[in-house]
């Protein structure tokens, strides 16, 4: 058991998988020699050689179509983007081909490859560095879309994705690389993919978030209880696809939800999370469903960036709102 940050976990569950199983290969920008941007493969091009960490050219449709490829020949890649704001030009490969092989080969192919790419605002980075896609991503049948919200988490959910047979899109929320440590055992234990976890329980009301936007949404908790309100939070991990039977439980229960993300908010998956309570558990609810976003623009520069993304205040005025709804 050590104390990781969420960029040391995903290094661990990396070096964990390279060295269980050699079908597993890493490429992308500056991965190798410098250890990637955020550090996250660093010394692991060391540990298993130039063969299987591949520094690769700034060409980011290349990199997924030969994970693609790779992927295709029995091999595990796992594709670095170094930022969301350059993961646009896979967006071809992903949907035309990952997520495709297996329906396009009668199951005769599958593509076991997973996209890593820091994501999210909040380390004053410039607005091509800070944009939250998992919506696109989340839209396209045959892809997972994974974003973990702890270090624990990504360790697990990373050796979950890494194992995986189909085409993962993992994306670790950048502001959280180096937040906060937490005791994670490097013992291979994957976490479950496509369930959401409770990360608190409660009665009166319920809150849904993912990625950063789990730490904002636990600390509201936090307020609101020494304000007399139990909240019950859930970080959705897996949004594609949605667990959603157990948002649906929490909302029967409580009644009442509020769902906060930081991308922005028209087409943001909390809509699709919103549809799905109002189809399938309306007449439970006690007040109308709230979501706490960002807007609709791009990302802000610098410190304006904080107005932008959802804060502890904008999540407790949400909850007082539906709470007094009812």
């Amino acid at each position: 058991m050590s104390e990781l940050t969420l960029v040391d976990a995903v290094n661990h569950a990396l070096a964990h998988e390279m060295a269980r199983d050699p079908t597993v290969m890493l490429l992308g920008e500056d991965i190798g020699v410098n250890g990637g941007v955020f550090r996250a493969t660093n010394g692991l091009q060391a540990r298993f050689g130039r063969e299987r960490v591949i520094d690769t050219p700034l060409a980011e449709a290349t990199i997924a179509g030969a994970a693609v490829g790779m992927a295709a020949m029995g091999l595990k890649p796992i594709a670095e983007i170094q930022f969301t704001g350059f993961i646009y030009p896979t967006i071809d490969q992903m949907i035309n081909h990952a997520s495709r092989l297996r329906h396009r080969t009668c199951g005769r192919l599958t593509c076991p490859m997973v996209l890593r790419s820091p994501f999210g605002a909040g380390i004053h980075a410039p607005e091509h560095h800070s944009e939250s896609p998992e919506a696109l991503f989340a839209h396209i049948p045959g892809l997972r879309v994974v974003i973990p919200s702890s270090p624990a988490r990504a360790y697990g959910l990373l050796l979950a994705a890494i194992r995986d047979p189909d085409p993962v899109v993992f994306l670790e929320p950048t502001r959280l690389y180096r937040l906060f440590r937490q005791d994670v055992a490097d013992d291979g234990e994957a976490l479950p993919l496509d369930v959401c976890f409770v990360s608190r329980e409660g009665a009166d009301a319920t809150l849904v978030a993912w990625g950063a936007m789990m730490h904002e949404t636990m600390a509201a908790a936090e307020r609101l209880e020494q304000e007399g309100v139990d909240v019950e939070v859930i970080d959705v991990a897996t949004l594609k696809p949605l667990d959603a039977e157990t948002i649906l439980r929490s909302v029967e229960k409580t009644g009442r939800c509020v769902i906060v993300h930081e991308a922005p908010r028209t087409a943001g998956f909390g809509a699709e999370i919103a549809a799905e309570i109002a189809e399938r558990a309306l007449y439970f609810l006690l007040a109308p469903i709230r979501r706490v976003t960002g807007y609709d623009v791009v990302v802000p520069l610098a410190r304006l960036e904080y107005q932008y993304m959802p804060s502890v205040d904008r999540i407790v005025d949400a909850v007082h709102k539906v709470m007094e709804a009812s």
